[in-house]
């Protein structure tokens, strides 16, 4: 990838729905202002100028937080499952990012500025939610012990600074506080070094890691293949979503005359991917242990 095209989200913009988009000065879902190739949502019509853009991602958002409160509940019941709590914070986070999701990609009419308030937290959360499935995934070693204050909170702590530092660079960048991404982000390429980094690479950093460790945990040190299974499908899963935002997004588009995108199928297969992510998890951990035997004297 060439200089130029570092922090460049110009083409990102064009050809999909991304919530970074919602954070440049001239761009819209429905104004094609600096994106005369692309194709924009027209959603459904409510009144006056509001539409509703994306009423397939917003339903299987919604349908995401329902599955995601359920996979908690049963968390909860896995009570000497290793890394119980670690998993439902994991999953708390994905409900927040599926939250904003209505309202950033599902295009919910609201008020700009309020648009992007939602989306500065949808990208912090999306750096911190694939924080915390990587720091899961290295709990599963038990380098420290699961489910204790230490544990969770060096991985809440951890992951409220990437929420913090990520979501101040897209609010500034929206809000433009002090100015400093202006220029960048009025120019034609929409380029911000800082989210590019932390919104789009580091989070499949995060995702690579995460599914390197669990092979190890799954085939070194556990000696198991079936888990691999749950792992790979989670994986596929995840890919196949981002080909639809990325690559197929656009011809979707242009092919219902801007009703659907590649948005929704991005919503529904990152959905299967967390679920067999937990599916996975529970494969490997234990929900019953022995009791412990203790000696008892005269």
């Amino acid at each position: 990838m060439g200089s130029t095209q570092f922090g460049n989200f110009h083409d990102f913009c064009r050809d999909s729905t991304l919530p970074v988009c919602n954070l440049f000065p001239g761009f819209s879902y429905t104004n094609s202002t600096g994106f005369t190739d692309s194709c924009h949502l027209t959603g459904i019509h409510l009144s006056g100028d509001k539409r509703l853009g994306n009423l397939g991602s917003i339903l299987i958002a919604g349908v995401a937080i329902v599955v995601s409160a359920f996979l908690i509940w049963r968390s909860e019941r896995k009570q000497a499952a290793v890394g119980r709590r670690e998993m439902q914070v994991f999953l708390l986070g994905f409900i927040i990012i599926e939250i904003c999701e209505i309202f950033t990609v599902g295009k919910f009419p609201l008020n700009n500025s309020v648009r992007i308030a939602f989306t500065g937290i949808h990208l912090g959360m999306i750096a911190a939610t694939l924080w915390v499935l990587l720091l899961n995934a290295i709990v599963g070693f038990q380098l420290l012990d699961d489910g204790t204050p230490l544990s969770v909170g060096l991985m809440v702590a951890s992951a409220a600074a990437l929420f913090i530092g990520t979501g101040y660079i897209a609010l500034d960048t929206g809000y433009s506080w002090t100015g400093f991404f202006d220029k960048n982000s009025y120019g034609p390429l929409n380029r911000n070094t800082g989210l590019y980094v932390l919104y789009q690479l580091a989070p499949l950093v995060f995702l690579f890691a995460f599914f390197v460790l669990e092979t190890a945990l799954v085939i070194r040190v556990l000696g198991e293949r079936k888990p691999m299974i749950y792992l790979a499908s989670a994986a596929l899963l995840f890919a196949i979503g981002q080909i639809f935002n990325y690559v197929i997004s656009v011809h979707i588009c242009r092919g219902t005359s801007g009703k659907i995108d590649g948005a929704l199928f991005e919503t529904l297969f990152t959905l299967l991917s967390v679920v067999m992510v937990w599916v996975f998890w529970s494969s490997i951990t234990e929900d019953d242990w022995p009791m412990p035997v203790t000696n008892t004297y005269p």
